[in-house]
């Protein structure tokens, strides 16, 4: 299991969410592509995130800002738009870059909030209208079902697919992830397993989906679902896991010193260099969260160039020393 290395909690770095569980790299003459753990799944190496896209005062990661509630409530529409042309913007300067990977969730920006603006449907726009510009334009969509506490059964993960599946505009996504496990109990009904792990296989199945994962599962749990998806002969593509604790920032004081050393070298910033080096464990695609076209054009910055294999190495030692947190963070409460 490769290292998940995230700036949730971390000042010195923008957020950054990573994929992973063995992505595997593909030997296709696709160099700047990797397959998804044992799907036919290739994605680019890099990742963008749009969990901000959208309203953000639902989820937010804890990081409320008046504009978002103002947008929300609908009350200053120049607000909202200053967000949605930033977001465009970042999305543009992705696609400029290479990068076709983008990553949201039915949660982002979601109707739960009065007015929200949801992220799936922005990013349908976008997608949208960049397409009517560039028709031959691929884009590998990321999207993930919520497991909330009412949701009950292998359909409730059918019919969120298809609710995302018509505001993403699409008639299929690349990749379906379960966004935390059912953590209230909602995982069984009357002592039975209730088939999220089934509803992906169902939505394989229908030809909804190319590839299956989850996200913010601990070990335990990974094992249980990959062993679930292989008796339908589905093979278990990603774990999205972030990293949330500041305690875990804290220790890792010295490798962030050493990252901006590196990084000084290279004339690139230690996010630059953190996703640098996360790209070279060849089975992470890290997938940092972009606000704007500021953010877009840093994240870029880390291709079309390496790390020495002395410098992951070293940066990899380093980091095995401060173990991350696995799993949705209150499982265990």
């Amino acid at each position: 299991m490769a290292l998940q290395f995230c700036g949730a909690c971390f000042p010195a770095f923008p957020r950054t969410k990573v994929v992973s569980v063995r992505a595997v790299v593909v030997n296709t003459g696709e160099e700047d592509k990797v397959k998804l753990g044992g799907s036919d799944l290739k994605v680019t190496r890099l990742g963008i995130g749009a969990c901000s896209w959208g309203d953000t005062t639902y989820w937010n990661n804890f990081d409320w800002d008046v504009d978002s509630l103002f947008c929300s409530l609908m009350l200053f529409p120049q607000l909202l738009n200053r967000k949605l042309k930033a977001a465009k913007s970042a999305f543009d300067a992705s696609i400029d870059s290479g990068i076709t990977l983008f990553d949201t969730a039915e949660v982002y920006g979601s109707r739960m909030s009065f007015g929200a603006i949801s992220s799936e449907a922005l990013f349908g726009r976008f997608i949208k209208e960049w397409k009517e510009r560039n028709p031959d334009m691929e884009v590998a969509v990321a999207t993930k079902y919520t497991a909330l506490p009412w949701r009950l059964g292998r359909q409730s993960v059918i019919s969120a697919l298809k609710d995302s599946l018509s505001l993403l505009g699409l008639s299929y996504v690349e990749l379906y992830q379960l966004h935390w496990p059912g953590i209230w109990g909602n995982e069984f009904w009357n002592f039975v397993p209730t088939g999220y792990i089934d509803g992906l296989t169902d939505a394989v199945e229908q030809g909804l989906v190319k590839a299956v994962g989850v996200s913010n599962y601990s070990e335990k749990r990974l094992r249980a679902a990959h062993e679930q998806l292989k008796k339908r002969g589905i093979p278990l593509a990603s774990n999205q896991r972030p990293v949330y604790t500041p305690e875990v920032m804290r220790r890792l004081q010295p490798l962030i010193n050493k990252i901006k050393q590196i990084g000084d070298g290279y004339r690139k910033t230690p996010t630059q260099v953190v996703l640098n080096w996360l790209i070279a464990q060849d089975n992470v695609v890290p997938i940092p969260g972009a606000r704007n076209l500021v953010q877009a054009e840093e994240f870029a910055g880390a291709l079309g160039w390496r790390l020495s294999d002395d410098e992951v190495a070293e940066l990899r030692s380093m980091a095995s020393e401060v173990r991350p947190v696995i799993g949705f963070p209150v499982e265990k409460l």
